[in-house]
């Protein structure tokens, strides 16, 4: 099935981990015919590891550092990718993570500021920058990354679940004030997968732990939530926007 990639640019954010959404979903897009796709992350040296598997597969690529939670960096670096190839069609936020926990009141107001920062205001911050270029040509695919916890009441107060429940809304805030502009606004939740969000050494045995509560009995694999997230991105998808899609085993319905 052609997926309509060819002589499309994508731009991933958060593409510097090695087990991680961003790399996956890049090598992907790379490998269903995108044209370009450009890496950003906060570890330049990670996302240039990734922007060189890009190139083994033939696809375009550059690696950009930002911080995604600093305007200026992110203005930046949208201008960098565009400056580079000439516009961005598809954009992945994927850029995030988990700080915080425990109980309420032993929860640091910095920790706060950093995981809704990153998680949320890192999301809104890279679309703004994007939106002017995706206007002028009347077209773009914005794919942000939520998260299954949003769902999952009894992990506590995590401000992690609150900033990806606002992800939910900007998405479809989004996606309702942008729809005549031809740009489309989607989001893919994951539920548990065996990335650096998970601190622990042998990442696999927690997801083990974790996925006797899930009906299908697994957790996600990178390419679960990559099929998701460049089904989203591509043309394929055309009729779908200011949704959020669950890929979590049934443990969301």
């Amino acid at each position: 099935m052609d997926l309509g990639f060819k002589g499309k640019v994508a731009l991933v954010t958060g593409a510097g981990s090695q087990i991680g959404f961003g790399k996956a979903i890049s090598l992907l897009l790379a490998r269903e015919g995108c044209d370009a796709v450009a890496v950003t992350d906060i570890n330049l040296d990670d996302a240039e590891k990734t922007a060189e598997a890009l190139k083994a597969l033939g696809c375009k690529s550059i690696a950009v550092k930002a911080d995604v939670t600093n305007k200026a960096e992110v203005q930046e670096m949208v201008k960098k990718v565009v400056a580079e190839y000439g516009k961005i069609d598809i954009l992945l936020n994927v850029a995030g993570g988990i700080m915080g926990g425990g109980p309420l009141e032993e929860q640091k107001e910095e920790i706060w500021d950093k995981e809704i920062a990153l998680n949320l205001k890192g999301t809104i911050l890279v679309s703004q920058a994007v939106l002017p270029h995706m206007k002028k040509q009347n077209y773009g695919v914005i794919v942000n990354i939520g998260s299954g916890s949003t769902h999952m009441y009894s992990h506590g107060v995590g401000t992690y679940a609150m900033a990806k429940a606002a992800v939910d809304t900007f998405t479809k805030q989004l996606a309702t004030a942008e729809v005549k502009s031809g740009i489309r606004v989607n989001c893919v939740a994951p539920g548990p997968s065996p990335t650096n969000f998970i601190k622990a050494p042998d990442k696999q045995a927690v997801i083990d732990m974790l996925a006797k509560e899930i009906p299908m009995g697994r957790g996600a694999t990178l390419e679960d939530i990559a099929n998701a997230s460049v089904f989203l991105a591509s043309d394929v998808s055309s009729y779908i926007t200011g949704q959020v899609l669950h890929v979590s085993g049934g443990s969301v319905m």
